[in-house]
């Protein structure tokens, strides 16, 4: 595995932690894109995962790959609301519009990116590894 990228396009769902006061909180999640250099994701502005996001920016995903290996990546995000990361987000994922049925014209719907990330694959028969992000 060269990037974690790489690991999460081969390993579709990953997982990410918020924080909800002092409990944590995780959910699925699926899309991830490369924009700007940089690792986005999605989600709507109603759901509790956007309102945590915005109270406490530091989160962590992870995923398990097939061969037994565990990715984490674990740092700081942003918000990214412009017309552009929302194009770019339906066109590679043409699903969203089954949930965000404006598009890109949806207020609801936002990407978000990692501003500060640290990636490491896990293994039970290796120390851990860190990956960059692409």
């Amino acid at each position: 595995m060269n990037s974690a990228f790489e690991f999460l396009k081969e390993n579709r769902i990953f997982h990410i932690a918020t924080v909800d006061g002092d409990q944590a909180r995780v959910r699925p999640f699926g899309f991830k894109m490369k924009r700007n250099n940089a690792l986005y994701f999605c989600t709507g502005k109603a759901k509790e995962v956007y309102k945590q996001m915005v109270q406490n920016p530091n989160i962590e995903i992870s995923s398990v790959g097939t061969d037994g290996t565990w990715l984490r990546i674990r740092g700081k995000i942003s918000f990214d609301d412009s017309r552009e990361s929302k194009a770019q987000a339906f066109e590679e994922s043409p699903n969203l519009l089954k949930m965000y049925k404006k598009g890109v014209d949806d207020d609801n719907f936002v990407t978000l990116y990692f501003t500060e990330a640290v990636a490491t694959l896990y293994s039970f028969t290796a120390p851990p590894k860190t990956l960059p992000l692409f």
